[in-house]
């Protein structure tokens, strides 16, 4: 994005606040000239949601499936793979195709912080198989006296590139024992220019609104929030069909507090309610009436949590337990044709339940984090319906799906180790871990050959299979962070080999023969060579880096470098849609209520692509982009910039190819990247 990174220093979180030296946490842009503890931190993204503005971190990018459903991809993972919270809350997504992932659910305007887990997850936030990330929303803090005082922190942004708008915020009251706020936001963009013409169906409207309170009682607080978005009519180029509507209602209960010195309770409730419909015909050129498609989807979670802490903030043992229902499912119709109607997905639940203790102590300079954490997984669906008017071929593939055991349960095992030691300017880190992965409802149950794929938008068809089997990977990473007086930089290296990868791999051994039912009505769709999920092997390795130092008095330099290899074992074959070496090196002026930055994108050509997949390789690129603020008062900040200065064409690696007919982008294409894009964006807190 076009802000530099600003930080002086690294941005780690504080021993004593339950993360570990491996944790990071971004804040929004400082609102003081005195606020040294968030200038470290800042970062600025004009992306409409916290996908982007992860992005710009070390080891991270943005898989961009549409304007508001870009995926988080965490050295080389993304997806499912990564666990995603909102305000401590984990879902399940509603889209099939993965248009809703977790923070198409934290619009920029009302982000607060995040907090990055950036080489695994800690046991006790869940089972995940790499990093974590956890998003917090604005809300209302304590205050210092007994009487209710008002609390204000409203955003708003301009973006040229897609003439977007976007306002939102808190206006809250709070004592030192009561708080009570409400939350909104309101955003709304048009499709994004590039330098050719404009990417169709790229327009996106959406809106937030919610209450939330807490109440200090004794020892803790009691907290309760509740918060509604409604998407409307959103674009998704790389995929079949757009979105006409997400309905998702949040709601969480909780309790934290120290029941006395040596121990702590935290006990919390939440259910997440999702209901979409996506279709092939209001966003883009209507198809044939015959090919006229319109899927009507819902996803529901129940899910609580509860641990003791015995001991301190760094000196502790922790147990803990949580649970988790998800119940899922859509439709696939002709609204043109009532007779027209199947369900891929019919009743499907999956549930989960586990325990876990972590224990954090330390031996001289040595801190040590130690997690253990066994789940119970279990999984079930029911026959498909189907209407009058579905051909032969589906309808026998439903038949025989209904005589499948379509029943499922395992046990998984997750194990961490991080060990970290302070010695003055340097923190060494070594971190060992096995992580587990269940296989997604999607990936086991759909029998029915469609673009459905949890989010991979590559265009191929794929069928689940009911006996995947949990993924499991070994993970090694080792790190440095050092901190000078004028300069500091956080190298990393890692590697994973995950057993039983799930991929999408031939259907049978015979590709492009139709000798079996499933191949048969792909065919009819459109594609003779369906993929099926399986289980297969692969490693992933690299390294990144951010890093920074002060040139001269104001002017200092910032920077991160990322690198990621990914492939499978069993075949020699790369996996799909990692991302390209890339970097970032910004020169920045500051001073004490404004600042001028100055920066450098630079992108590497990605020619390890998947052959399965169908990838295409990718050219590298350089963007320039300038920014910079200025703090009219304490409490009110301007921000101004443009991005892709030189109006670059470029292609990104990690954007989807073009479903779009009648579009300025060839059908088939690589999406391109946006074009200039001016923006302005103030922010007012108090």
């Amino acid at each position: 994005m076009a802000v530099a990174l600003t930080a002086a220093t690294p941005a780690f979180a504080a021993e004593g606040d339950e993360q570990s030296a491996d944790t990071i946490v971004v804040t929004a842009p400082r609102l003081t000239a005195t606020d040294a503890a968030t200038e470290a931190d800042e970062e600025l993204s004009t992306g409409p949601d916290g996908a982007a503005f992860i992005a710009r971190q070390p080891g991270a990018a943005v898989v961009a499936n549409g304007t508001l459903s870009g995926q988080v991809q965490m050295r080389g993972l993304f997806g499912e793979r990564i666990l995603l919270r909102i305000n401590g809350q984990r879902f399940a997504t509603g889209g099939p195709n993965a248009m809703d992932p977790a923070m198409h659910y934290a619009p920029m305007m009302l982000i607060d912080r995040i907090e990055i887990a950036r080489g695994i997850s800690p046991v006790r936030d869940g089972p995940g198989l790499g990093g974590g990330v956890n998003t917090i929303l604005k809300h209302a803090r304590f205050g210092d006296g007994s009487s209710l005082s008002p609390q204000i922190d409203l955003t708003s942004q301009y973006r040229s590139v897609d003439d977007s708008v976007a306002i939102g915020g808190l206006v809250a009251l709070a004592s030192d024992s009561l708080r009570l706020g409400v939350i909104g936001s309101y955003e709304a963009g048009d499709d994004i220019r590039f330098p050719g013409g404009r990417i169709g169906s790229t327009s996106f409207h959406r809106t937030v609104y919610g209450v939330q309170a807490g109440f200090r009682a004794g020892p803790g607080e009691f907290s309760l929030e509740y918060r509604r978005q409604d998407t409307g009519r959103s674009g998704n180029p790389p995929f079949a069909m757009d979105i006409v509507y997400f309905h998702t209602d949040f709601a969480r209960a909780g309790f934290e507090g120290d029941l006395n010195d040596d121990l702590r309770l935290e006990v919390h409730a939440n259910y997440t309610g999702v209901s979409h419909r996506m279709n092939n015909y209001e966003l883009r050129p209507a198809p044939i009436i015959a090919m006229t498609r319109q899927s009507d989807t819902y996803a529901d979670t129940m899910a609580a949590d509860a641990s003791l802490r015995f001991g301190s903030a760094d000196r502790h043992i922790r147990v803990g337990g949580d649970f988790e229902l998800i119940d899922k499912g859509y439709v696939l119709y002709n609204p043109l044709s009532p007779a027209f109607f199947i369900h891929p997905l019919d009743r499907a639940s999956s549930d989960r339940v586990g325990g876990f203790v972590e224990w954090r102590s330390g031996f001289g300079a040595i801190e040590s984090e130690l997690g253990l954490r066994i789940d119970r997984h279990g999984a079930s669906t029911g026959p498909s319906r189907f209407g009058p008017g579905v051909p032969a071929g589906p309808v026998n593939l439903a038949n025989a799906f209904a005589l499948a055991d379509r029943n499922w349960s395992g046990t998984s095992v997750d194990a961490s180790l991080r060990l970290w030691a302070e010695m003055d300017a340097f923190t060494p880190r070594l971190t060992l871990a096995h992580k587990t992965r269940a296989p997604s409802l999607i990936e086991r149950y759909s029998w029915l050959p469609t673009e459905a794929s949890g989010g991979l938008a590559d265009g191929n068809i794929y069928v689940g299979d009911v006996n995947l089997k949990i993924e499991k990977a070994w993970i090694a990473e080792l790190g440095v962070d050092w901190q000078g007086d004028t300069a500091y930089a956080r190298p990393v290296i890692y590697y994973r080999r995950i057993n039983d990868f799930i991929q999408g791999i031939p259907f049978d051994t015979t590709p492009g023969i139709l000798n079996t039912p499933v191949e048969i009505v792909s065919n009819g769709s459109g594609d003779p060579t369906p993929l099926r999920f399986a289980n297969t092997d692969a490693r992933i390795w690299g390294a990144d880096i951010a890093f920074g130092a002060k040139i001269a008095g104001p002017l200092r330099l910032d920077g991160v470098a990322s690198y990621v290899r990914a492939e499978r074992t069993d075949i020699a074959d790369n996996l799909y849609r990692m991302a390209p070496a890339n970097g970032r090196l910004a020169v920045s002026w500051e001073e004490s209520r404004w600042s001028i930055s100055v920066e450098g994108q630079f992108i590497a050509r990605q020619h390890h692509v998947s052959a399965t997949n169908t990838e295409a390789p990718s050219a590298g690129y350089v963007l320039a982009n300038i920014s910079g603020y200025w703090l009219i008062r304490d409490g009110v900040r301007l921000d101004l910039g443009i991005e892709n200065l030189f109006d670059t064409y470029y292609l990104d690696h990690l954007a989807g190819y073009n479903r779009i007919t009648g579009s300025d982008v060839p059908l088939g294409s690589r999406l391109p990247g946006a074009g200039r894009s001016a923006f302005a964006r103030i922010r007012w807190a108090m």
